[in-house]
């Protein structure tokens, strides 16, 4: 199906998605386009870039691996659903870890990963906080982090009984946080916002 422009109305799948042609990145949500913003900012690019060090040098040797956007991330809606006809939800987030490395193939990653990091900008901001929350904590992501680079601030969301919980306080510039899927993993704030 070639697609010169996406019908914002329109429900796609992953088959859909691999056949576009226009030249903007998108996401699907629920079978629905959401079309990516911009390019990041250079404080985007800085956030990313810092806590993929931090995250890469903790991984050397072990078994999980580190991604940036982008990658495509395909979220099936059962463990029975796993056609790219079936698949109406492929994500990009800025960063994401995956242990279960059958989940990763030519193609991204197939599954829930461990844990993921959103980093907001203006353009992204509804998004990541309402329909991407819905549908990573829908779809089983374990640890979820969102990141705001203008307020230096950083949320935690943890799964439990299929339900985000969220940290009481956001994390600041002169906090070090730990990750629940990395034990002994502990991230520099201070350097991610330097």
């Amino acid at each position: 199906m070639e697609v010169k422009e996406p019908d914002l109305y329109g429900s796609y799948s992953y088959a859909d998605y691999l056949g576009w042609t226009w030249n903007e990145m998108a996401e699907l949500i629920d079978g629905k386009v959401f079309k990516m913003s911009p390019a990041p900012t250079s404080v985007h690019q800085k956030v990313s870039m810092e806590l993929s060090r931090q995250i890469a040098s903790f991984l050397l040797g072990k078994k999980c691996q580190v991604f940036a956007a982008p990658f495509d991330v395909r979220l099936p809606k059962s463990e029975t659903s796993k056609s790219d006809v079936e698949i109406t939800t492929v994500v990009q987030p800025d960063l994401c870890v995956i242990c279960d490395e059958t989940k990763i193939d030519e193609k991204g990653c197939l599954g829930a990963p461990d844990w993921i990091i959103e980093i907001l900008s203006k353009h992204t901001s509804v998004k990541d906080l309402t329909h991407k929350f819905n549908i990573y904590e829908k779809s089983g992501v374990n640890e979820y982090w969102v990141i705001h680079p203008s307020d230096q601030t950083v949320l935690i969301y943890l799964l439990k009984n299929k339900k985000f919980e969220g940290s009481l306080k956001p994390y600041v510039k002169e906090d070090m946080v730990s990750s629940i899927t990395l034990p002994g993993l502990a991230i520099d704030l201070s350097l991610v916002f330097s």
